[in-house]
């Protein structure tokens, strides 16, 4: 395996034609760059990809997935639940094996530089990347969406950092970025009251007094008849997955309302799912080292170290 990896997960707009997202997807994969996981979400019409791949190699990968998503995406006639603003929504990057954040940082402004030089679509840099406090925010960049961008694209304000003030006409601009592993996280709800959703997403994001490091919107899921509590868990370590279920779930019950599953978009660290664990099951002395494949990779690498020497 490589010394120094780089995780990207593009999220692109297109969740309902899967030849289309694997085509999208799999133009990343080549030496150094692998996808390992895509994430279709029909109601979202919206896709997550993971990619893993050394620093050096990264950049053309992500850079031919962002063409051929141009080239496969029509935002005109794109409809889904989840906001969005490019045929490629968003591009982040996060630090893994033996780089920091600053070499992610590097790495999304050259990219960002890439796409808007060689595909034409302007690019604005977000979370660790970006210019001003203003752009931090994804859902502050992404407001208005691909429908009102025209507008606000040519606002002086709002001239992306990379690329001219005109939208792409069918691709529309896209957001790229480093920062830490988020995990995109979903509750659904047995009932098709939206407001329900909407309520308990209010009770839970960090903006409107809930949990601190939790983003989160209610959405319909039209072909379930359900809707669900759409999360994004930007620091697992300081807010753990099973403390936002458990919120989440005492809202619903308040509300009347089950909860009748949850589901995990794309790939999480294992140490979330460890804290779940650990919470959850309330194991007295509790590590990784109580986990049967952890000893065995231990053991592997010190294997692999004591053949080097």
């Amino acid at each position: 395996m490589w010394d120094r990896i780089i995780e990207c997960v593009p999220n692109i707009s297109e969740g309902r034609r899967r030849e289309v997202a694997e085509a999208i997807a799999h133009a990343a994969d080549g030496p150094g760059c692998k996808v390992i996981d895509l994430s279709m979400d029909p109601d979202h019409n919206r896709s997550v990809i993971t990619i893993v791949g050394k620093p050096s190699s990264l950049a053309d990968g992500v850079l031919a997935l962002a063409k051929k998503a141009s080239e496969l995406i029509d935002l005109n006639v794109h409809r889904g639940e989840h906001p969005r603003m490019g045929a490629v929504d968003v591009i982040p990057f996060i630090p893994v094996r033996g780089v920091t954040m600053a070499d992610c940082v590097d790495l999304s402004r050259r990219v960002g530089e890439r796409i808007a030089e060689d595909l034409g679509i302007p690019v604005y840099l977000y979370e660790e990347s970006a210019t001003s406090d203003e752009r931090r925010n994804l859902a502050t960049i992404r407001k208005g969406e691909f429908e009102g961008f025209p507008e606000k694209i040519a606002k002086p304000q709002w001239r992306p950092d990379f690329g001219s003030a005109k939208i792409h006409p069918t691709a529309g601009v896209v957001a790229v970025g480093a920062r830490e592993f988020l995990i995109a996280y979903n509750i659904d709800l047995a009932t098709s009251d939206l407001s329900v959703a909407k309520e308990i997403a209010r009770a839970v994001r960090y903006s409107s007094g809930g949990l601190r490091y939790v983003k989160a919107l209610g959405f319909p899921l039209a072909e379930k008849g359900i809707v669900q509590v759409s999360m994004n868990l930007t620091n697992f370590k300081k807010t753990p997955i099973l403390r936002v279920f458990e919120l989440v779930k005492r809202e619903a019950e308040h509300r009347g309302v089950m909860v009748i599953g949850s589901e995990i978009v794309g790939t999480v660290p294992r140490a979330a799912l460890y804290d779940v664990a650990r919470m959850a099951l309330q194991v007295r002395g509790f590590s990784d080292n109580l986990i049967l494949e952890e000893r065995i990779e231990d053991a592997h690498a010190e294997d692999a170290l004591s053949e080097d020497r």
